[in-house]
C-alpha cells in the first residue's frame, strides 16, 4: 500500500510542481482525501528533487551558460553586461528571501502552515491574484530586460510559497506578470529560479528522508516518478502559455479551494494533522 501511495504522490508532484496550482497543497490534500497519512514537509521537499532534476535536464543548456558566464564575469568585467552573467546574479538575489524566511519560519512551515483551512484559502486568494496579474500585466517584456528590481520582487514572491496553497511557480509567475513580462518569460524565469531554492530545501531535508510516514524506498519511487512526469509538464506548460491565458488554472485553484474548505467545514476531512494539533496546543499554553 505504501508503494501505491508513493506512486500516486510522485505523479501528483510531477504534475503540479510547475503548474501554478501548488504541489505542496496537493501533497497535503490528496492523502487527506484518501485517508492516507500526511507525507510531511520532509517527504515533500525530498521528492521535489525529482522535479528539480527535470528542470536541470530541460534547461541544461541555459543553466550551464548562466553558470559558466557568471563565474567568468567574476574575473572579466567585460562579461558582466551579458544576460547570462546578469541572470546568475538575479537568480542568487531572488533566492535569498526564501532561504531567510525558510530558516526563520521552519517550524511553522512544517506544522501550522499545513492546516487545510489555510491551504484552501491560499488556493483561492492567490488564484484570484494570479488572474488579476494576467489581466493587468503589460506582457511586453522578455528575459533580456530582466533587472535587479525584478529579481528582488520575484524572489520575495517566491518566499510566499513556503505556505502550502500559494504555489511557488504561481507566486513567481504572478510577480513576473505584474512586472510586465510575457507569460512564457515569467514561466521560464520561474523554472530557472526553482533550481537553487528547491535543491537547497531538498538537500537539507534529505537527513529526514524515510523518517515519516513513507520509507526510503517509497520516497525514491515517488522522486523518480516526479522527475519523469515533471519533465513532461514543463514542456507542455511552456507550449501552452504561448497561446493561452492562465484562466484554467485560476478556475481550478478556486474550485479546489472551495471544495477543501467545504469538506473541512462538513467534517468530511480533518483540517489538522496530529502533529499540527500538538503544535497549536503548545501555542495556547
Amino acid at each position: 500500500m505504501e508503494l501505491i501511495r508513493a506512486i500516486v504522490l510522485g505523479v501528483v508532484q510531477g504534475l503540479t510542481e510547475f503548474l501554478p496550482i501548488s504541489s505542496s497543497a496537493h501533497l497535503r490534500i490528496v492523502p487527506e482525501l484518501f485517508g492516507w497519512p500526511d507525507p510531511g514537509a520532509a517527504f515533500t521537499a525530498v521528492i521535489q528533487l525529482g522535479t528539480m532534476a527535470a528542470v536541470l535536464l530541460y534547461f541544461w543548456s541555459d543553466l550551464w551558460n548562466i553558470a559558466r558566464t557568471w563565474l567568468r564575469s567574476l574575473r572579466d568585467p567585460s562579461l558582466r553586461g551579458e544576460l547570462e552573467a546578469r541572470m546568475g546574479w538575479y537568480l542568487i538575489i531572488a533566492t535569498v528571501p526564501i532561504v531567510i524566511f525558510g530558516v526563520l519560519f521552519k517550524d511553522q512551515v512544517e506544522t501550522g502552515a499545513r492546516d487545510l483551512r489555510l491551504v484552501g484559502t491560499m488556493l483561492i486568494v492567490f488564484g484570484v491574484i494570479l488572474y488579476v496579474a494576467d489581466r493587468a500585466g503589460r506582457k511586453d517584456r522578455e528575459l533580456e530586460q530582466l533587472n535587479s528590481t525584478d529579481g528582488v520582487s520575484i524572489g520575495l514572491a517566491q518566499s510566499l510559497a513556503l505556505i502550502p496553497g500559494v504555489s511557488r511557480s504561481g507566486a513567481t509567475i504572478t510577480a513576473g506578470l505584474f512586472r510586465g513580462f510575457t507569460r512564457e518569460a515569467a514561466a521560464r524565469f520561474s523554472f530557472l529560479l526553482s533550481v537553487p531554492a528547491v535543491v537547497l530545501s531538498g538537500v537539507y531535508e534529505l537527513k529526514d528522508a524515510g523518517s515519516g510516514s513513507y520509507g526510503v524506498g517509497a520516497t525514491v519511487v515517488a522522486t523518480v516518478l516526479a522527475f519523469v512526469v515533471g519533465y513532461a509538464a514543463i514542456a507542455w506548460f511552456l507550449r501552452f502559455l504561448v497561446n493561452h491565458t492562465v484562466l484554467v488554472f485560476v478556475v481550478y485553484r478556486v474550485a479546489l479551494g472551495i471544495l477543501v474548505l467545504t469538506l473541512v467545514a462538513a467534517g468530511s476531512i480533518k483540517a489538522n494533522t496530529p502533529a499540527l494539533g500538538d503544535y497549536l496546543g503548545t501555542l495556547k499554553r
